[in-house]
C-alpha cells in the first residue's frame, strides 16, 4: 500500500469507488486493469474503434496520477506503439481534457472515454507526432495505411487457435464418452435369446424371462399333442380305406 500512501485518504476513497465502477461497468471498448496496491497508476486496454485504421487492435495505456490529484490532471501514455497525430513516439497523449480543459470534478470514466475518442477523431492541429498530423491533413489514405500497419504489427488482437494437445485430449474424451455410451447401451440389452425348436415351430425365448420360457414350453407341448392327434387321424383314415378294399 506504499504507493497509495502518496495520495490523500479522501482521494484514495474516491478512486477506489471509481475503479470498482469501471471494473463492473467499463466504458465501451475499454477494459481497466485495477491494482489495489497502487491507485497512482491506472492501466487500461482500449479496443480500436470499428471503421478506423485502429480497428481490430488492442492498445494498452496508462494514467499516472500525481500526489495532488485531482487538482492536477493525470498524465496519459500509450504503452502500445500507435501511429496517431496526438500520440507522441514515446506514447505521451495530447488531449485538452488532460491539459487546459482539466476539471477536478472529471472522473476517470470521462478521461478514458475521451482518449478512446481520439482514435475516432484525431486533432492534427495539436499534433505531438508531426508526421502523422501532416499526413492526416494532406493524404488521409497514406495516413490510414501507416496507422493500419502499426496496428497490425503492434496491436493486433490475438486470434484463438486451439492447441493440438488440447484438441486431441478433447477428441479422446469425446470418444471415451461415446464408448461409455455404447457400453451402457450394451449393458441394457437383454441376454442372447434361446431357441426352442421342433419340426413345425420355432419359438424364440429370452433367457432373462422364465415365465416366457414356461409359456413356450407349454406351447411346444400343445404343438406336439396336436401333431400326435393329426397323425392318429391319418392312421384311422388309412385303415378305413383298406377295409373298403
Amino acid at each position: 500500500m506504499a504507493a497509495n500512501e502518496n495520495l490523500p485518504p479522501n482521494v484514495i476513497k474516491q478512486l477506489a469507488k471509481e475503479l470498482r465502477n469501471l471494473n463492473e461497468t467499463p466504458p465501451e471498448g475499454i477494459k481497466v486493469i485495477v491494482n489495489d496496491d497502487d491507485f497512482s497508476t491506472i492501466y487500461a486496454d482500449i479496443e480500436g474503434p470499428a471503421g478506423t485504421p485502429y480497428e481490430n487492435g488492442i492498445f494498452r495505456m496508462k494514467l499516472l496520477l500525481s500526489h495532488d490529484f485531482p487538482q492536477s490532471p493525470p498524465k496519459g501514455y500509450f504503452m502500445t506503439k500507435v501511429f496517431h497525430p496526438n500520440i507522441a513516439t514515446n506514447g505521451e497523449i495530447c488531449v485538452n481534457t488532460l491539459k487546459k480543459d482539466w476539471n477536478p470534478s472529471l472522473g476517470l470514466w470521462h478521461v478514458l472515454t475521451v482518449i478512446r475518442c481520439l482514435l475516432i477523431e484525431p486533432f492534427p492541429e495539436s499534433a505531438l507526432n508531426e508526421q502523422a498530423g501532416k499526413m492526416l491533413l494532406e493524404d488521409y489514405e497514406e495516413y490510414a495505411r501507416h496507422a493500419r500497419l502499426y496496428t497490425g504489427i503492434h496491436a493486433l488482437k490475438p486470434k484463438f487457435k486451439p492447441e493440438i494437445g488440447a484438441k486431441s485430449e478433447s477428441t479422446t474424451a469425446r470418444n471415451a464418452d461415446q464408448k461409455d455410451a455404447v457400453c451402457s447401451s450394451k449393458a441394457l440389452l437383454p441376454p442372447t435369446p434361446l431357441t426352442v425348436q421342433d419340426q413345425n415351430v420355432v419359438v424364440v425365448v429370452s433367457a432373462a424371462e422364465p415365465s416366457v420360457r414356461a409359456a413356450a414350453s407349454q406351447r411346444k407341448e400343445g404343438v406336439v399333442a396336436v401333431k400326435a392327434n393329426m397323425d392318429k387321424k391319418r392312421i384311422d383314415a388309412r385303415k378305413k380305406s383298406l377295409r373298403r378294399l
